[in-house]
């Protein structure tokens, strides 16, 4: 984006900025933050590796922590106990069972059953335990939401974390498009920032492993397509 951005200004291209912003991973505060302070931009281009393609849609994301609480007693005297850990797996197994929707462009819903905790000792019934829920949405949260609180009645507190909704986005002529199972900033800028297109090098298919990386050939390319992306974009403007 930089490179792009200094060989657009060397042609004597303007009206146009780079905004970074921190937290994507988590929460997306910083996205959060600029939302409040938009300056009039006509369209956000949102940097994620999408194999220099531009992505029509986006999944959304639904987070939960499942919190069970037990009794402790010594292991060899099981019913003088209350075991959280045995809750949380009676829960879990009839979350794994909810049955999640497909959408025609973004495909299915999928979960993650992220991190598991609980537990002192072995000799020890466990007084409590966690889990982390980690649903890609497609469509509207209020069904899985529904079946999520029904599975965990009476067996565990289900506390939701964190909800972004799935992104429709649309295309620019003569740009290759693709569809992202991934979440992103976009839903953070609320428009703030205008109307936002997903484009960047990588893949996602890396992310988050010891093999991430975006290879140099792309990087080089992206360079190209982000210029030819914003030099579209300004002309239609005109």
């Amino acid at each position: 984006m930089i490179k792009a951005a200094e060989s657009m200004l060397a042609k004597g291209v303007r009206n146009f900025a780079l905004l970074f912003v921190v937290g994507e991973e988590r929460n997306s505060a910083g996205a959060y933050f600029m939302a409040k302070q938009p300056r009039g931009s006509k369209f956000l281009i949102n940097g994620e590796p999408t194999e220099c393609q531009l992505a029509l849609g986006s999944k959304g994301a639904l987070r939960y922590e499942l919190h069970a609480s037990g009794r402790m007693a010594h292991s060899a005297y099981p019913e003088l106990g209350d075991s959280a850990i045995l809750k949380l797996l009676d829960a879990l197994e009839r979350v794994r069972k909810i049955e999640l929707p497909t959408h025609p462009i973004l495909g299915p819903c999928t979960l993650n059953i992220a991190t598991l905790a609980g537990g002192r000792a072995p000799n020890v019934i466990p007084d409590a335990a966690k889990a982390d829920l980690f649903f890609r949405l497609v469509d509207d949260p209020a069904p899985i939401r529904e079946a999520v609180a029904a599975a965990c009645d009476g067996l565990v507190e289900a506390r939701e974390i964190l909800c972004i909704p799935a992104v429709h986005l649309q295309p620019v002529p003569g740009i290759p498009t693709t569809v992202v199972a991934y979440t992103t900033d976009i839903p953070a800028f609320g428009g703030q920032w205008g109307q936002p297109l997903l484009f960047g090098p990588g893949t996602i298919h890396v992310a988050h492993t010891s093999e991430e990386r975006v290879p140099k050939k792309e990087l080089l390319a992206a360079v190209e397509h982000y210029e030819t992306l914003v030099t579209q974009l300004l002309k239609g403007l005109e």
